[in-house]
């Protein structure tokens, strides 16, 4: 029979005094600002509801998903080359890296999204070719970097400075025997990347991303100064004909934590899933010992890979 871990066993804390006067000041307070949302007629709940699903809303929500989605996959692949970039024992690439995770985690996302909408004043022509060569393509960057453009380029550079260094902490957390016994086996750099290194960092990576991804939705709102037809921009279009500001807020405020809660799910989901299997792998001393003496090379070699 399997012996539970003691971060397993359920937990038994007797009730006192205090705990149920807190869960009373809880209560009121959250039936205080229910009664109040309810009975204050300045909150206008009919005109909330009659534009919660309207088309235009509609359409800044999928803009709004779209444009979280695009941006957290360009810049998970940018950040995992970053990340590998960062700990590379080449002093000029490593040093890229962090001039690079400096530079866009030092700088607001806003100013960051206006640049890159604006970055036509800078280069209003670029040319891409053969180097040494009189082949190239001129192009116009100007008609090239649209609004939606500019929104997906400052998101995916921003957000891939932050996934760099939570990807550069899942790899730190990988034990150094886990890398010389990967080379031991003979296995090329790309390999050991692949095969060991990145699913033994999914533990420590997948809740961190995950909050990165809810974060990201959030701030796809910032993209309605470049005039992206999102969802705040859809809202603030809305409200600047009819003047029902605080109800259209209140649209675009409930649309936001709808899209959070249900992204928060699966991110649970995800890292009970991953808790569990590293859970599974932990051993007592005494069943490590007798893991160590009797197991035979090739099953211990398929466990690593």
């Amino acid at each position: 029979m399997s012996q539970l871990l003691a971060e397993e066993k359920k937990r038994i804390t007797p009730k006192r005094p205090r705990d149920y006067v807190t869960w009373a000041v809880a209560i009121a307070i959250v039936a205080g600002l229910v009664w109040t949302a309810v009975t204050n007629e300045n909150y206008r709940w009919p005109v909330v509801f009659s534009y919660f699903t309207t088309q235009s809303i509609l359409n800044g929500l999928l803009i709004t998903l779209v444009l979280t989605a695009v941006s957290m996959a360009l810049s998970t692949l940018l950040g995992l080359v970053l990340a590998v970039m960062r700990m590379s024992h080449q002093r000029p690439i490593s040093g890229l890296a962090q001039i690079y995770i400096a530079f866009f985690r030092g700088t607001p996302v806003l100013v960051q999204l206006i640049f890159w909408f604006n970055i036509a004043a800078l280069y209003p022509h670029i040319s891409i070719g053969i180097p040494f060569t009189d082949i190239s393509t001129p192009v116009n960057v100007n008609a090239i970097m649209t609004p939606l453009t500019a929104a997906v380029v400052g998101l995916t550079l921003n957000q891939a400075a932050y996934m760099s260094e939570i990807i550069r902490g899942g790899f730190a957390s990988v034990p150094r025997g886990q890398h010389e016994a990967a080379e031991s086996l003979g296995m090329s750099g790309f390999t050991k990347l692949r095969r060991v290194i990145i699913p033994q960092t999914m533990p420590s990576v997948v809740p961190a991303t995950g909050n990165q991804v809810i974060g990201m939705l959030k701030e796809t709102s910032l993209v309605s100064v470049l005039g992206v037809a999102d969802l705040l921009n859809s809202a603030q279009s809305i409200y600047a004909r009819n003047y029902q500001t605080i109800p259209l807020l209140i649209v675009a405020s409930l649309w936001y934590l709808i899209m959070t809660l249900v992204l928060s799910v699966p991110q649970s989901m995800i890292e009970r899933r991953f808790s569990r299997s590293t859970s599974r792998t932990r051993q007592t001393p005494a069943a490590d010992a007798e893991l160590g003496a009797g197991q035979p090379v090739p099953a211990t070699r398929e466990s690593l890979l």
